[in-house]
């Protein structure tokens, strides 16, 4: 009886599945909305040197100043209108990730130690956050007014806030447990922070965005009904969710949909709003972070290409 169960749903999945390819080839799913935005800069090629990349992740715009997780490169490099500024972190850095900018200082997830970096905006190293049950490669990580962290900790499948000192206070999923359900992570790889203390997940390889309140109840989750990696360009699925960033008013999210290679744009309750990407869209490519200026213009970093790029408004 569990094998004819088993068999049926997987029949029903598969069917599923093949009947949205079927109306998307044929154009029924397609975007029919306004990209809404064009590619106005890009940054960088791929090396070792100044303006340079080799993988470039996570990033965060302030005051018009452009921070970029150069992850191979194990720094942090700066740009003042698309010309390098700073470099930073060598010393510290092994593999950054994504990034926030709350007061004054640069926080960064690194991958490899397993731990939050703290920097001051002129690069100088301000001390590390290490959760007190350890880190497991965290992917994201956001702050709170009091200056507690919330952290997408990708390897232990959890979203985890810690205090200044890497006390748990809170954490959702269950530690070293992958899952695509409701109370599960499965490799979860950033987070944004609303003003109303609420959050907003990028569910990494589940696939998903969830939104919680900010008592930390889930509101909302999209991405695809059965939280699949699709390849291709249904719209409101993704091929691995990896970075989020809110827009300036806060009441929309931006989504790298990474190994599709666009930028897909979303209210908080998970209506579409647009989607952008930059062509060729060719396989093996990928993007991996984006953050959204005051101005509205949205910042990505361009991993296969080793490039930055500067999104803004189609109209002139």
């Amino acid at each position: 009886m569990e094998k004819t169960m088993k068999k049926t749903a997987l029949i029903l999945v598969t069917t599923i599945i093949v009947f949205a390819a079927l109306l998307w080839w044929g154009g029924a799913l397609q975007w029919a909305g306004e990209s809404g935005y064009i590619v106005r800069e890009t940054v960088g090629k791929h090396g070792a040197g100044s303006g340079q990349f080799d993988e470039p992740t996570g990033i965060a715009v302030h005051e018009g100043r452009v921070f970029v997780a150069d992850a191979r490169n194990a720094r942090i490099q700066v740009f003042d209108n698309g010309y390098p500024h700073r470099i930073f972190g060598r010393d510290v850095l092994e593999r950054p990730m994504n990034l926030s900018i709350r007061d004054g200082l640069l926080y960064v997830a690194d991958y490899f130690t397993d731990s939050i970096e703290v920097f001051g905006l002129d690069g100088t190293h301000q001390r590390s956050i290490r959760a007190a049950d350890r880190l497991n490669s965290p992917g994201g990580v956001d702050v709170f007014p009091d200056g507690s962290v919330l952290v997408a900790d990708t390897y232990n499948h959890r979203i985890v806030h810690l205090d200044r000192d890497g006390h748990v206070l809170r954490q959702w999923g269950t530690t070293g447990k992958a899952g695509r359900g409701r109370d599960e992570f499965r490799y979860p790889t950033d987070v944004a922070i609303l003003p109303d203390g609420g959050f907003v997940v990028a569910g990494g390889y589940a696939y998903r965005i969830k939104r919680f309140d900010a008592e930390g109840r889930l509101q909302a989750i999209w991405g695809g009904p059965f939280a699949l990696g699709i390849p291709g360009s249904l719209p409101g699925w993704f091929n691995v969710a990896s970075s989020i960033a809110l827009a300036p008013d806060a009441e929309s999210v931006f989504v790298v949909d990474m190994f599709n290679q666009r930028v897909q744009h979303f209210s908080l309750d998970g209506d579409l709003l647009g989607i952008f990407a930059r062509p060729p869209v060719e396989p093996g490519r990928s993007l991996a972070g984006i953050d959204v200026a005051g101005n509205g213009a949205v910042w990505t970093t361009d991993m296969t290409r080793h490039e930055v790029v500067r999104w803004d408004t189609a109209q002139p």
